[in-house]
């Protein structure tokens, strides 16, 4: 049973998170702010009910004037180099803290007035910073064309970051990132992994097949996998949606097969009976291989990024050094090769259960209150 700090009873918070269109790893931090902070404010550019949780929709959602342009949900990210004039036309909610849970514009929502502002990062806005050809392509027309557009917006989020009172970052990683691009000091909290739903199977063992939990865009770098696979002929379970599903279904081989979207409940099913998970991207810190380790699997990860703070090499799973089909199908190889310790796995996946998030996160809310900004 998780227990929220107490001094949180006495605040009044406003919360900012970038867009509500999906349940994913950062709505599921928001999700928990939102149980800490009954009644609080989100202010975020767009929402879509249908895929936020009910925990979420019972506050009150402020949303931007996109939320009334017709097709938005489809066409939202176009919008970026408007978000950050957007996001400073926001009138915020008074409020005693402001909390941004951030990975893109929410932390650049004006401060309310006599507020502290503290900002639970995910990551510097990716967009601009890190990852451009994964998110924008190649092309080099489009990046002659894009080039002045992240220009500003890189000035925009430098500037923006100096409003924010303490940083905390979800990973030593961001923290790096954050120290690089900010010049400023962050905390590290590493985000909610439920521990007490993802459990091992009363039954030991696996049903032969190795397992992936993606969202298919190309930053994941699931074609590294899909390759692997299509020459080691072992069954591969992809699972998930996204823009790449059609080419990546068309390389893949006989033995992968593609679930799309799943429930909760299924994939907590599939983390039971796969052999091992396969993580071939490079994450801020990755929940999925934490959630994989609960249940007692190991995780064969690539070496960079939060994987490196989740996953211990040789003892609850193997990092491979290139995103090469070579480099992941030898780490499979090693991996199915490997004695592992199902319970060991589990103890290194409980360090980043809820409640140690919630600790974490409320000594970081006292700090930014109580002491001067960093």
């Amino acid at each position: 049973m998780k227990q929220f700090p107490k001094e949180w009873a006495e605040l009044k918070v406003a919360l900012s998170h970038d867009w509500l269109t999906g349940m994913r790893g950062g709505e599921r931090v928001l999700e928990l702010l939102c149980e800490g902070f009954p009644g609080a404010p989100v202010h975020t550019l767009i929402h879509e009910p249908a895929g936020i949780s009910d925990t979420i929709n019972r506050h009150p959602i402020l949303t931007s004037p996109l939320q009334r342009v017709p097709g938005i949900m489809r066409w939202y990210r176009y919008f970026l180099p408007l978000y950050p004039w957007i996001v400073s036309r926001f009138k915020p909610a008074p409020a005693d803290l402001l909390i941004s849970t951030s990975h893109c514009i929410a932390k650049g929502l004006p401060r309310p007035e006599g507020a502290r502002h503290l900002c639970y990062c995910f990551t510097p806005m990716r967009y601009a910073w890190t990852f451009y050809d994964e998110y924008f392509g190649s092309n080099p027309v489009k990046k002659m064309g894009l080039k002045p557009v992240l220009r500003a917006l890189r000035r925009w989020d430098h500037s923006n970051s100096s409003r924010v009172d303490r940083f905390v970052a979800i990973s030593h990683h961001v923290q790096q990132r954050i120290q690089r691009f900010y010049g400023r000091d962050a905390e590290v909290v590493y985000p909610p992994v439920d521990t007490e739903r993802c459990t091992p199977d009363r039954e030991p063992g696996h049903d032969g097949f190795d397992l992936i939990v993606s969202a298919l865009v190309p930053y994941k770098r699931v074609d590294v996998a899909v390759e692997a696979y299509r020459r080691s002929e072992y069954p591969l379970v992809i699972v998930g949606t996204g823009t790449e599903y059609e080419r990546l279904r068309a390389a893949a081989g006989a033995q992968t097969r593609f679930t799309g979207w799943q429930s909760d409940e299924d994939i907590l099913k599939l983390y039971r009976k796969c052999r091992m998970l396969i993580f071939p991207g490079e994450e801020d810190f990755g929940i999925v291989p934490v959630e994989a380790q609960a249940c007692g699997k190991p995780v064969i990860a690539y070496g960079k990024g939060g994987a490196l703070e989740t996953v211990i090499d040789h003892e609850t799973g193997i990092h491979f050094p290139e995103q090469t089909a070579e480099s992941l199908q030898e780490a499979v190889e090693t991996g199915a090769a490997h004695s592992w310790d199902p319970a060991h796995i589990r103890k290194n996946a409980e360090r980043f259960n809820t409640q140690n998030f919630l600790d974490g996160l409320g000594r970081s809310i006292h700090n930014c209150l109580h002491e001067n900004r960093l």
